[in-house]
């Protein structure tokens, strides 16, 4: 899993059948420095502004009703508070 901020919402008038149904979230990740802003499938009922977990990939599948949606990541956790021992940080 993955820790994501929900930066917005993104709607889709014409879009796959399968994505019907799904509210869609812009969110962010930061990996390594890197900021990577991607759509997410909501499967929790996230709102802007919440820090989530997000799956991507193979993952994502799995979790949606229909195997075959063409869905890349999904949030699948609204994070209520993360806890980091500071000193195991690199």
């Amino acid at each position: 899993m993955i820790i994501a901020k929900v930066l917005g919402n993104l709607w889709a008038t014409k879009k796959d059948d399968k994505l019907s149904g799904y509210k869609l979230l812009v969110v962010q990740t930061k990996s390594s420095g890197n900021l990577e802003t991607l759509v997410a499938v909501d499967t929790v009922g996230a709102g802007v502004g919440e820090d989530v977990l997000i799956v991507k990939g193979s993952m994502t599948r799995n979790i949606l009703k229909e195997k075959d949606t063409p869905a890349d990541a999904a949030v699948v956790g609204i994070i209520d508070s993360v806890e980091v021992d500071e000193s195991l940080l690199q």
